[in-house]
Parts: structure tokens; C-alpha cells; sequence
């Protein structure tokens, strides 16, 4: 997996190198980029020059979910149904029929493409659709398939796709984001980055264990960004007591992981930006239990060690290959556009090569 990850990042420096020097927009280059790995991921290839309508298409849909769902009719109905559906407007429903129509036929048209071109007796798997394909086959045979439909990959890859993309996304911009406004923090990068990379070569995951103010960045700025600040809603599965009070089985609850990251016994200065929080007496890089951004327990992200890794090998070549200035606005706000993520406003930036 690092290897495609590697390849978009390769890409993004051909993206920004176009515009070297001049003002420029940061988050859309990312996000195309994470697109890429997610697709190759489940469906096994990227989104070349041929196929970027399709990713357009694909992109349009997700930035109609991330409106669509802010609306005032949808956010009552979220926690007080029966009102919800009172008001006027789109209800939950409508919107993700909506929503998830087009996204299901470019996922069953993947799925049937990829049905006629297995190869059933390799052991080999390219991508995700294909081993799910194979196991099915092997249910089928076996009289079992509950738990393997076609609906079923369908719906994993529509939780693949906008999970794994939007979050990640949204954090490297938040990342970029609050360097831009802390220049000092850049200056700190870099220096690391000279003393432990001192070249314009790739940067693999075999380097982070001895980059851990970069690991510290990127750790600091999912806390202060926690961009789900209302995390997915779930029940009680049994009567409840918490500090006296009673939560009967079924109550819908949502964990408030916010609370958690602006802890200020755990996090002195909450609501400051210091990545140096993140690093011990000896210079190392501290694992702190409450930095809890991708949750916690059994219903914590399952894409956590992708996640990771992209954000770890984009960030860090991103700032081994440049310098970054503010544009002619400033440093970019760090007010958050709430949507289902909480995404930064508009990031524009000047990017130097720091080796020629």
C-alpha cells in the first residue's frame, strides 16, 4: 500500500510544481490524490487522465452529501425525529436515496466488471472487490451466502470511499492549515527534516520512528482540529448507570470525543496549537492515550492504520520537497466550516522548492 501511496504522492508534486512560486489552492491537489489511493484500494486502479470525468462525478456526489446534510430540517430530524420530518424540505431519507443512487451504480458496475475478469483459481488478490468475489464464490459453494451479497460489497465500498476519504482529507488541510498560521512550527520541520532526511528523496514509513516532531504535527493537529465533532450516533444495548443516572437500553447516545481532546488536566492550553505537547524529556515521541481522533473501543475506525500512513507520507514529503508561505490573504482562517467533518475555509498558499 505504500508503494500507491508513494505514486499519488509523486503526483501532487506534479501538481503543485505546475504553479511553483505563484499562489495557489492546497485541499483539491489532496483530495484527488486520496481518491486515487481509496479506488486502488477497493477497485484495484487510480483515476488516470481518461477517468477523471468519472472522478469528477464521484466528487460532485461527495461534496452534495457534505451540504445536503447541514440543512436545518436534517440536523432537528437527526435528534428529535418526529419534528424533523414535520418541517419542510428534504427529509434524511430522501437525501440519502439521493445520495447514494449514483454512488451505488458506478460501485455495482465496478462490481460486475470485476466478476468477469477474475481469475477464480489465483490465490492472488488485487484489491479488495477481488477478494471479497473469491470468498463469496468459495460461500456459495458452501451453501452460505448471508453474509456475502453483492449488496453487502456495495455497501462496504460506499463506507470505504466516504470514510476513508473526506476524514483523511480534511485532516491533511487541517494540517496545512495550522503550520501556515504557526510559522515557527515550519521552521522546527524543517530543520528536522534536514538533519534526518538532508535530501529531496521520498520519505517512506521506514522514517517516521526518527521524525517525531513531524509525527508530533500531524498528532496536534488532528486534536485541535477534531473534525468530527459529533461523532456517529449509537444506543445503550442495556440499562445504563453513569454517575447516578440512569441511560435505558435503546436511548440513542453520541460519544463526545471533543471532550476528550480539550481536556485541559490532559492538555494544558487546549485551544493552542503546540505540537511540542506530543514530545517527551528525551526528545521522543509521546503516546498519549487521550489522543483518541479516530475513537476508541470496538467501534473505533477501522481505517485507522491507512489513514496514517497517507497522512504521515503525504505531510512529510509535502514538507521535505517545500517551503510554505501564506498567500496574499494571510495565514487561512482556522473557523470551521461544519459539515459532517469540520473542514477548514479556503487554504492558498505559495510553494518554494527547497532543493533545485
Amino acid at each position: 500500500m505504500q508503494q500507491k501511496i508513494l505514486i499519488e504522492v509523486d503526483e501532487v508534486f506534479r501538481k503543485f510544481d505546475q504553479n511553483i512560486g505563484r499562489e495557489q489552492e492546497i485541499p483539491g491537489v489532496f483530495y484527488n490524490a486520496g481518491a486515487n489511493v481509496i479506488n486502488q484500494l477497493i477497485f484495484g486502479y487510480r483515476f488516470d487522465e481518461e477517468k477523471q470525468e468519472e472522478l469528477k462525478k464521484l466528487k460532485a456526489l461527495m461534496e452534495f452529501q457534505e451540504t445536503a446534510f447541514t440543512t436545518f430540517k436534517v440536523q432537528v430530524q437527526f435528534f428529535a425525529p418526529i419534528v424533523g420530518r414535520m418541517l419542510p424540505g428534504k427529509s434524511v431519507e430522501e437525501l440519502l436515496a439521493e445520495f447514494t443512487v449514483d454512488f451505488y451504480k458506478f460501485f455495482d458496475r465496478q462490481i460486475e466488471e470485476h466478476r468477469s475478469r477474475i481469475d477464480f483459481d489465483s490465490e492472488e488478490n488485487l484489491d479488495y472487490a477481488e477478494a471479497y468475489l473469491k470468498e463469496q464464490k468459495k460461500k456459495e459453494s458452501e451453501g452460505d451466502m448471508e453474509l456475502f451479497s453483492d449488496r453487502q460489497l456495495s455497501n462496504m465500498c460506499f463506507d470505504l470511499w466516504v470514510a476513508g476519504l473526506s476524514t483523511t482529507h480534511t485532516t491533511l488541510s487541517w494540517i496545512i492549515a495550522y503550520v501556515l498560521n504557526h510559522p515557527e512550527v515550519q521552521k522546527k520541520v524543517h530543520e528536522e527534516l534536514d538533519e534526518v532526511i538532508g535530501s529531496d528523496r521520498l520519505i517512506s514509513t521506514g522514517d517516521k520512528n526518527n521524525l517525531p516532531f513531524m509525527n508530533a504535527v500531524i498528532n496536534e493537529s488532528q486534536r485541535c482540529a477534531n473534525i468530527v465533532p459529533l461523532n456517529q450516533i449509537h444506543c445503550v444495548s442495556k440499562d445504563t448507570m453513569i454517575n447516578g443516572v440512569l441511560v435505558k437500553k435503546g436511548t440513542g447516545i453520541i460519544p463526545q470525543i471533543s471532550t476528550v481532546l480539550l481536556d485541559e488536566t490532559t492538555f494544558p492550553d487546549p485551544y493552542e496549537f503546540n505540537p511540542d505537547r506530543f514530545i517527551d524529556e528525551h526528545g521522543k515521541l509521546k503516546k498519549v492515550e487521550e489522543l483518541c481522533a479516530f475513537s476508541v473501543g470496538k467501534r473505533q475506525c477501522l481505517g485507522e492504520g491507512l489513514a496514517r500512513m497517507e497522512m504521515f507520507l503525504f505531510i512529510s514529503n509535502f514538507f521535505n520537497r517545500y517551503q510554505v508561505t501564506p498567500g496574499s490573504s494571510g495565514p487561512p482562517s482556522l473557523e470551521k466550516e461544519t459539515m459532517f467533518n469540520a473542514t477548514p475555509r479556503k487554504i492558498s498558499a505559495i510553494l518554494t522548492k527547497r532543493y533545485l
